[in-house]
């Protein structure tokens, strides 16, 4: 019966995102999403045959650059070159795909997409990838220029070179990779591109008749991009006699077919029905489909050396997939690919849920965002006040905030995440050491004493660009932060670049909005990591009644304690109510008070009903209360509410 059935219906893929049914005996059709159950007659499924376009005519690039400086504006451009999408006037940001993205106006994750363009009459495979620009999301570019072998460098011809330009510089010249500088919004009134280039020669080495000037919202100078890209990028490495090896960089999740993977093809080639093993678990998987992003994703017949695509492989389990792993055909192992170095988390913070029952469907959640942002690293964490939850790491308080922003509205989730803290170190007596995440880990008083040698606190190495007449605010902001000057210098006749080091607990509260402030929004900053140093750090607790509440203790330097203590103990006296006892709010720091607030006790008229009579009626039943309230703060709890614990976060953030 399933033979006959078959036998009368035929498949064929349709608008790229449908299977159409037909069966001729009854003429009916229908249509329904991928199921990937039964395969469609080789060249009926509407996939693209890339198979003609060499190795040599394929150029992989991406764009880097400053955050706001027009990368993902001049993607818009090149897809409308090259046919990708329409030219309506209504592209914008066309590979900003999250809602986060453009509701915040920045690129958050990096996207890849794969366009044709003729040259001197031969057709080219060109696969771009559009990157972040702010320092928070540098794994996303650090990911990308691995599958890459040019980088168009971007650079606005108003604002000139800025923080984020020299790191992303420095991070394609380190990967090897063709560099094409090039200057945008060159149409813009305030645009200096003379200054702006003599910036790039200066800080790069780079000649000014290499740089390229255009405008990518207007279109002016586009048409130059794609021929200098295929003239200054070298073809990609690699062999198709070879057996099949390829580099997974990015992966996400697809509620029906799972997970997919993005993927670097290094040597041979692959096609839908080959079994590829992964070199990290040893699983073996069966292909079930293979394409590029057109901008969506477009199936192909084919992937082959030096291209970039995507893979479906009826991976099912999230934590299958390993951003980094090389996968090969299976019975032909091959040497694994360096991979990438791990993301070093340099903020947590713990998130929990509002409600307790829904822990399991927000772990899930958690799960698969975390498939999609592999720099998030994931411990559970129990807190007496907030229950089961999570402590996450980032890179940086933006990339916790977006985060924060994603789980809400693609997973529809309601949580609470705590205040941001860095990892500290602790270093014993007896030489061993011990990395501190979260407060509850950090040593008492007493054993600080006892067997501490010393505390350490992570330190960055900040870079800090800015007009002239700023300079005395920014080495103001940074003293005043703790932070060590090391050197200026000019990068043109009106432009500083400042190196300073900074601890990295004083750049995730508000530092990055003090900088705007003093430099009316013209300073850009850049940090890189720059090791631990010895601090005098003491762990703060906040006690209510002489009960310690964990979900409220921090680690801070010493110097910061007296003012923080007051801060919080002033905010929650005006957020805990009123009981029948005095409530005592107290901040502790190496077993001694800094500061104290009380909470007046409610208290009620009991004498109301003596409208009269002897004195002793009155006192008989004042007495009476008095020993009363004794007894409740003897045995009575101070329950800090869910509510006020959520408005404590949430001003401190």
């Amino acid at each position: 019966m399933l033979q006959m059935r078959l036998a009368c219906t035929a498949w064929r893929w349709h608008t790229g995102t449908q299977w159409i049914r037909h069966c001729p005996a009854t003429g009916l059709s229908s249509c329904f999403r991928r199921t990937y159950v039964a395969y469609p007659a080789e060249g009926k499924r509407g996939e693209l045959d890339i198979s003609a376009i060499p190795p040599e005519r394929i150029r992989n690039f991406s764009i880097i650059a400053h955050i706001d400086h027009g990368k993902s504006t001049l993607a818009d451009r090149l897809l409308e070159l090259t046919g990708v999408i329409s030219k309506t006037g209504k592209n914008k940001q066309v590979l900003d795909k999250l809602k986060v993205e453009r509701e915040r106006g920045i690129t958050v994750k990096a996207q890849s997409v794969s366009m044709f363009y003729e040259h001197k009459g031969q057709r080219y495979l060109m696969n771009l990838i559009d990157t972040p620009g702010h320092v928070d999301f540098s794994y996303e570019v650090s990911r990308s220029l691995a599958a890459c072998q040019g980088t168009i460098l971007l650079v606005d011809a108003a604002q000139g070179i800025q923080a984020q330009t020299v790191a992303n510089f420095y991070l394609a010249f380190g990967e090897g990779l063709s560099v094409i500088p090039m200057l945008n919004k060159v149409d813009l009134p305030t645009a200096e591109p003379e200054r702006a280039a003599k910036q790039i020669e200066s800080a790069f080495e780079i000649e000014a008749d290499r740089i390229l000037k255009i405008s990518a919202k207007t279109g002016l100078g586009v048409e130059q991009v794609l021929p200098a890209v295929i003239e200054q990028t070298p073809p990609p490495s690699g062999s198709e006699d070879k057996p099949f090896k390829a580099l997974l960089f990015d992966t996400w999740y697809d509620t029906y077919v799972g997970v997919v993977c993005l993927m670097a093809v290094k040597d041979g080639s692959i096609r839908r029905g080959d079994k590829i093993v992964s070199s990290h678990s040893g699983t073996k998987y069966e292909v079930m489909e293979v394409g590029v992003m057109h901008p969506e994703q477009t199936p192909t017949t084919q992937l082959r050396v030096g291209q970039v695509g995507y893979i479906v492989c009826n991976m099912k389990s999230i934590a299958e997939a390993h951003v980094g792993d090389t996968f090969y055909r299976d019975k032909f192992p091959v040497e694994a690919l360096p991979g990438f170095v791990p993301a070093k988390s340099m903020v947590f913070a713990g998130v929990f849920p509002i409600d307790a029952g829904e822990f399991d469907r927000l772990n899930e959640s958690i799960q698969k965002l975390t498939l999609n942002d592999s720099s998030v690293s994931v411990h559970k964490e129990t807190s007496a006040a907030l229950g089961q939850g999570w402590r996450l790491g980032f890179l940086g308080t933006l990339h916790m905030d977006v985060f924060r922003q994603r789980l809400e509205e693609e997973y529809d989730t309601n949580i609470l995440i705590t205040s941001p803290t860095v990892p500290y170190q602790i270093k014993y007596r007896d030489g061993t050491s011990k990395f501190i995440r979260t407060p509850a880990d950090f040593p008492d008083a007493n054993v600080m004493n006892d067997y501490v040698e010393s505390t350490m606190e992570p330190f960055v190495t900040s870079t800090l660009i800015f007009p002239e007449k700023y300079l005395g605010s920014m080495l103001e902001l940074c003293t005043a932060h703790r932070g060590e000057l090391q050197n200026h210098t000019f990068i043109d006749e009106s432009r500083v670049m400042l190196k300073c080091r900074l601890p990295m607990a004083e750049i995730v509260t508000d530092f990055f909005d003090k900088l705007k402030s003093k430099s009316q929004g013209f300073a850009s900053f850049d940090y890189e990591e720059a090791g631990y140093d010895a601090s005098d750090l003491v762990k703060m607790e906040v006690l209510l009644n002489g009960e310690a509440v964990d979900a409220l203790a921090a680690v801070m330097h010493k110097s910061s304690v007296v003012v923080a203590g007051r801060e919080i103990a002033s905010r929650l006296k005006d957020v805990i109510r009123r009981q029948l006892f005095d409530i005592i709010i107290q901040t502790t720091a190496n077993g001694k008070i800094v500061a104290r607030e009380t909470v007046k006790q409610l208290r009620k008229n009991v004498t109301a009903k003596c409208y009269g009579g002897d004195i002793t009626r009155k006192m008989k039943l004042l007495n009476k209360q008095k020993e009363g309230k004794k007894r409740l703060k003897r045995i009575g709890k101070v329950d800090l509410p869910h509510e006020a614990f959520l408005t404590i976060v949430k001003r401190a953030e």
